[in-house]
């Protein structure tokens, strides 16, 4: 049983005192305790792959910022592995592919589905122990990355300001994206089942390259796999992030998830009149106003939340910026744990 269930009964439509609030990155290096872990491994993957320091700073932000959530230690880039493609990830710049796809053959030599999904034992085993530290604590979410997220990854091998590769793959191979996309999201909802079996109780899904693309690209290849994913997670509330995706806001509420994830970009005003007062939606302060002053941060905070009005779960727009104050950090949940509607 949960101690502190707000997060779920809002996700579920219930009318709740105060929003709940948790961060996108939360477990990462704005605390000194994981820098710590951290430095005693040979670089994130050895973390990822770790089921029990995974744990442990899952847990730690939950301990030293008291947020209502835990959100498991993991990494987006574990679905392209488990289906055939390595990647590391090097310090100071991000993830990289030393093999990336080129061709039709090539994403008919991934494996797919249940097959890979089950490769990845150590994530599995990660919210087990997680679960088990957290005994009721606060509620445990599972993630995974959106189809279109990780062919980004996947074909560029890299990050990248345009995507403009794996962009150009959809019009220039529009069958061979569709065939990379449907394997895709048979792996990642076998592998966000596994993830309930294992102790997640809310999933979120994230397409952090979606706004690279326009609405048609969006509602042609990307909608028909969120509404598929959607449409197989049933056993605990769903939450879609698609970062700068404005333009298919009124898509992705007709998806019915549990709430949608917003970025810093959309006003609240805007997002209301597409989704609504009655969808749960989730985010949207803009990392950034934490490094300002603590005054203007309540002040944010403080119109953000009036602006959506109930049915709404504060977080970033995006991941908390690894040099971010800790102390404003904590005050920001402080702050919104202390409010009253």
């Amino acid at each position: 049983m949960l101690k502190n269930d707000l997060l779920l009964r809002t996700l579920n439509g219930e009318t709740v005192e105060r929003p709940p609030i948790w961060l996108m990155r939360q477990a990462g290096r704005i605390l000194p305790q994981y820098r710590k872990v951290r430095a005693s491994l040979d670089g994130f993957v050895a973390l990822v792959k770790n089921p029990d320091l995974a744990a442990e700073v899952t847990i730690q932000p939950v301990d030293e910022l008291d947020v209502d959530a835990a959100i498991i230690f993991s990494d987006i880039l574990v679905i392209p592995e488990c289906m055939g493609l390595h990647y590391e990830l090097i310090e100071k710049k991000g993830p990289f592919f030393p093999t990336t796809i080129h061709t039709r053959a090539d994403i008919e030599k991934l494996d797919s589905g249940k097959q890979a999904a089950e490769r990845l034992d150590y994530v599995y085993q990660a919210l087990a122990n997680t679960s088990q530290r957290l005994d009721g604590r606060v509620p445990l979410i599972g993630f995974a990355g959106a189809p279109w997220t990780l062919m980004c990854y996947m074909i560029e091998g890299q990050g990248s300001k345009t995507f403009s590769k794996a962009k150009s793959f959809l019009y220039r191979e529009p069958a061979a994206s569709e065939l990379l996309l449907d394997k895709l999201t048979e792996t990642i909802i076998e592998y966000l089942k596994l993830k309930i079996a294992n102790g997640a109780q809310v999933l979120q899904v994230f397409d952090s390259w979606s706004g690279v693309l326009d609405q048609k690209l969006y509602k042609k290849f990307m909608i028909p796999r969120l509404r598929q994913i959607r449409e197989a997670i049933t056993e605990v509330p769903v939450i879609l992030f698609s970062k700068g995706a404005w333009f298919a806001l009124d898509e992705i509420a007709a998806l019915k998830p549990n709430a949608i994830g917003l970025d810093w970009n959309i006003e609240p005003s805007y997002a209301r009149s597409i989704v609504g007062d009655h969808q749960v939606v989730q985010g949207n302060l803009d990392p950034c106003k934490l490094y300002g002053s603590v005054a203007d941060l309540e002040l944010s905070v403080e119109e953000m939340i009036k602006s959506f009005g109930r049915n709404h779960i504060v977080n970033l727009g995006h991941g908390v910026y690894p040099d971010t104050p800790l102390d404003h950090v904590k005050h920001f949940v402080s702050f919104v744990k202390g409010y009253r509607y």
